[in-house]
C-alpha cells in the first residue's frame, strides 16, 4: 500500500521549452538505466529477497524510484508543453509528435520503447544486489551525461539531484550486499544460489548446488 503525497521530491519549475533536451531526458523515464524499469526491478526482487531488512530496502528504493519517474515525466512535460508546430518540426521532436502528440510515453533516448527485458529479477540474492548496484551505477552514468547537455539552471537542479540519489542507492545495496553475506551459509556464496539450494551434510560435498550433490554424493559411497 502506498500513500500519494501531490508534491514532487524535488521541485521542478521549468520556464524555457526544450524540445532536443526533452528527447535526450526521457531515456530516463523508459530506458535501459531508467528510473521505470529501477522501480519495477527492485520491486519484484523484494519477494525472493531471504533478508527482511534487504526486502524493506527495496521496497524503500523502488517507492522512491517511482517519484524519481514523476520528476523525469514533469522535466520532460515542461520542456514541451506549448510547443510550436515549428518547434517540433527544427527541434526533430516531430517523429514522436506523430504518435504521441506532446504526451509523455516510456521510450529510451534512441525512440526504443520500454520493456521488461531492460531489467532482471533472478531470485538469487547476491545476483540482484550486485545488479542494483549496477542498475545505479549506470543511471549516475546517464545522468552524468545529461548533465553534459545542460545549460539551463532550472533544469540542471533535479537532475543534480536525481544523480546524487543515485549514489546513496549505489551505497545502500552495497551494504544489504554486506548483510547478506555475511548471513549466507557457506563461504562459497558466489558459486550457486544459497537461497534456493540447501546445505549438504557430505563433508565431500562441500558448497554445491542440489543436483552437483546428489552426483556427488553417489560417489561418496
Amino acid at each position: 500500500m502506498w500513500n500519494y503525497e501531490k508534491r514532487l521530491q524535488f521541485p521542478v519549475n521549468i520556464k524555457n521549452t526544450n524540445a532536443q533536451l526533452a528527447q535526450a531526458i526521457i531515456s530516463q523515464y523508459g530506458g535501459p538505466d531508467g528510473e521505470s524499469a529501477a522501480s519495477m526491478r527492485y520491486l519484484s526482487q523484494r519477494y525472493t529477497m531471504p533478508n527482511r531488512n534487504c526486502m524493506g530496502l527495496l521496497t524503500d528504493i523502488a517507492t522512491e524510484e517511482l517519484g524519481h519517474m514523476e520528476m523525469i515525466c514533469a522535466i520532460v512535460y515542461q520542456l514541451t508543453c506549448n510547443l510550436s508546430m515549428d518547434e517540433i518540426e527544427k527541434s526533430g521532436f516531430d517523429k514522436y509528435y506523430v504518435d504521441h502528440t506532446l504526451a509523455l510515453w516510456p521510450q529510451a533516448a534512441g525512440g526504443i520503447p520500454f520493456n521488461a527485458c531492460e531489467f532482471q529479477s533472478k531470485g538469487d540474492p547476491i545476483t540482484d544486489l550486485t545488479e542494483d548496484m549496477a542498475a545505479e551505477q549506470k543511471a549516475r552514468s546517464t545522468y552524468d551525461n545529461i548533465l553534459r547537455l545542460i545549460d539551463d539552471p532550472d533544469v540542471a537542479a533535479p537532475i543534480k539531484f536525481l544523480r546524487e540519489r543515485e549514489i546513496v542507492h549505489f551505497q545502500r545495496f552495497g551494504e544489504a550486499l554486506r548483510i547478506v553475506q555475511d548471513q549466507l551459509d557457506a563461504k562459497n556464496f558466489y558459486a550457486f544460489n544459497l537461497s534456493f539450494d540447501t546445505p549438504t551434510s557430505c563433508a565431500v560435498t562441500g558448497d554445491m548446488p542440489e543436483g552437483c550433490r546428489r552426483a556427488e554424493a553417489r560417489s561418496c559411497k
